[in-house]
């Protein structure tokens, strides 16, 4: 098994993105990239942190890759804002990668120069590339939100359209396809 630490906003979002594909085998909701130790999500939403939400994919390389899993990563937000994904504004709420070595960073490099080569967006990616030090899991409550709470209008309105997009475009990557 290997890990992918991701931020692309809101962790709920991303969260329910990775928990559709096949070969992801677990997917956490926390805080990655600051500067303290165990913080609560106050803190990390009070952007003083340093920390940005982020997930921590657990996948099976023989049945996804890190570039597959970083494909889906960018083509389900928008990594060309800076420390915002729609109304979520601040660095708790910005893009990154967190690679676990080398070789993960070489591969995100890559993604990005391709992503950008391809002008995908009006505007180049600013997406963070930073190796990964820490992550700290969210509440218990964090976890899985979507999945518990599919009728909320945050999920309805924010969450289903990022699944629908995900489901159109990577139809035969997903769990139930």
């Amino acid at each position: 098994m290997e890990t992918a630490t991701l931020a692309s906003g809101c962790f709920w979002c991303t969260e329910a993105v990775f928990h559709e594909l096949r070969g992801i085998v677990k997917v956490e909701s926390g805080y990655s990239g600051g500067k303290i130790a165990n913080p609560s999500y106050d803190q990390v939403c009070g952007g003083m942190t340093g920390h940005t939400e982020t997930v921590q994919v657990t996948f099976d390389p023989k049945q996804i890759s890190y570039k597959e899993v970083l494909e889906v990563f960018f083509t389900t937000h928008d990594p060309t804002t800076l420390n915002r994904q729609g109304a979520d504004v601040g660095t708790q709420y910005r893009s990154a990668i967190f690679y676990h070595n080398n070789g993960q960073k070489e591969v995100a490099e890559e993604v990005i120069a391709h992503f950008n080569g391809a002008k995908i967006w009006k505007k180049p990616i600013v997406t963070e590339v930073a190796q990964f030090k820490a992550f700290y899991k969210a509440e218990d409550y964090h976890q899985r939100y979507f999945e518990r709470n599919p009728n909320a209008p945050y999920c309805q309105v924010v969450i289903e359209p990022k699944i629908a997009k995900l489901r159109q475009h990577y139809w035969e990557k997903l769990k139930k396809a």
